[in-house]
């Protein structure tokens, strides 16, 4: 029995706060999944290391990557930019390899309509007040800041119907548990998956 896997582009997005790292850190476990690292021009929280989380860039460099169309998708996201390297992705999803993007609405809705075959995943909070615990709760934001992330959530989850998939992270094992088995789902379909029968 031979195979040929195409590569999955697989999008998880949902409001700031509502827990899309914990609920897709487990992939990273899966030995086909590559994490896709942004660059953005925010400051680095604390744990949080250069080329790991994140690429920490300046604002004139971020611009000149924009004007060198060296994003897949990018956005100003609460006062600062973010966006994904085009180039480490198609590389990856040429070899067959399967890429995690964990990403704001604005640069999931680029994505998805730049490559309309990806797997697209939207995180739900439980709640409003939930989502504001979770927010103040990691004490690295300002309450204007809150506040403007909350405002920014609802309507990013007026606009949820947009993805194929939805998941409530109201339990993170449980939210994990739905996310892998959409992946593994997934990674049978026709489109991406072409085994070979042998006589």
């Amino acid at each position: 029995m031979g195979e040929v896997r195409k590569g999955m582009l697989l999008v998880v997005s949902g409001p700031s706060g509502v827990g899309k790292g914990t609920v897709s850190r487990p992939l990273d476990e899966d030995a086909s999944f590559i994490y896709s690292v942004s660059c953005t021009t925010r400051a680095p929280r604390p744990g949080e290391a250069d080329g790991r989380e994140y690429y920490f860039i300046t604002e004139d460099r971020f611009r000149e990557m924009i004007d060198a169309g060296e994003f897949l998708e990018y956005a100003l996201v609460h006062g600062n930019f973010y966006g994904t390297p085009r180039k480490p992705v198609l590389e990856a999803l040429e070899r067959g390899q399967n890429i995690r993007l964990e990403i704001d609405t604005q640069g999931a809705e680029q994505v998805m309509g730049r490559m309309p075959d990806c797997v697209s995943v939207f995180i739900l909070p439980p709640s409003y007040s939930e989502l504001r615990r979770r927010l103040e709760g990691r004490g690295t934001e300002t309450q204007e800041v809150v506040e403007r992330r909350l405002a920014n959530a609802r309507q990013e989850i007026a606009d949820c119907g947009r993805y194929q998939y939805l998941i409530v992270n109201v339990e993170v094992e449980e939210a994990t548990r739905a996310l892998l088995s959409i992946v593994q789902a997934e990674k049978q379909r026709a489109s991406r998956y072409y085994p070979t029968v042998e006589e």
